[in-house]
């Protein structure tokens, strides 16, 4: 588990963290998402190679500051990946582009670098292509135990509190408690095949994984008519003694 803040060199431009205050100073600050520790594991490629490779030798509790430049990166720019194209590809909002807007074309995602004449050029590099980038990491814990591998799997999948995660892992057997708010979650089940994937590479003793759905019958019409009738009665008692005294 990893906190880290990852800046551009250049210009100390803040593009991604893990710390909730650091968010907060920048544009990137998103409040209805959870900021803690990111789950890693080193040799993945789940962060880039630069860093990955530093996390390699790395232990708990120390804490780093790793530049990564642009082979271990994003890459270095490719000026074949800058094109001009007509701008009515963009279709019925192509007078609405500006310089700077990102758009998508042919299944890919590039950055609106002018416009004029009729005519986009547009940056199919990644934004940060070309560019050194320092991250300053700390190494939070290593997960040792499967329980703790697999609270880690789920929630690199699922975004839910720690207290809403509820597993048995008997020998082979993991079961698994989805809370009812994810159930309409888009994806479900591709995400759930996800999640069994990582769980039985990183944790081999699992063989075999149920996921539970658990759904509460609603409360009967008729029960609430019931218990609102019985509730008149009482009130009317009361205004009855009020009234008389």
């Amino acid at each position: 588990m990893v906190d880290y803040t990852a800046k551009v060199k250049d210009t100390n431009e803040v593009f991604e963290t893990t710390r909730e205050e650091e968010a907060k100073k920048t544009d990137l600050y998103d409040p209805t998402r959870k900021y803690e520790p990111r789950l890693v594991s080193v040799g993945e490629a789940w962060v880039l190679k630069g860093l990955d490779e530093a996390l390699a030798k790395a232990g708990v509790g120390d804490k780093m500051n790793v530049e990564v430049t642009p082979d271990k990166g994003f890459g270095e720019r490719d000026p074949n990946k800058v094109r001009m194209i007509p701008q009515r590809k963009l279709g019925d909002k192509a007078d609405e582009v500006r310089v700077g807007d990102v758009v998508e074309l042919d299944d890919r995602t590039g950055i609106v670098r002018y416009v004029g004449s009729g005519r986009l050029q547009v940056d199919f590099n990644h934004r940060l292509a070309g560019k050194t980038l320092v991250y300053d990491v700390n190494v939070i814990k290593k997960l040792d135990t499967d329980n703790d591998k697999i609270t880690a799997l789920i929630k690199r999948r699922i975004p839910i509190e720690d207290a809403k995660i509820k597993f048995n892992l008997s020998g082979a057997n993991l079961d698994m408690e989805l809370p009812e708010e994810t159930y309409m979650a888009e994806g479900l089940q591709i995400i759930k095949r996800a999640v069994a994937n990582d769980i039985f590479k990183f944790v081999p003793a699992v063989k075999n994984i149920k996921f539970i759905e658990n759904y509460a019958a609603p409360q009967p019409a008729t029960e609430k008519k019931e218990e609102g009738a019985a509730a008149k009665p009482a009130a009317a008692a009361t205004e009855a003694k009020a009234e008389a005294k």
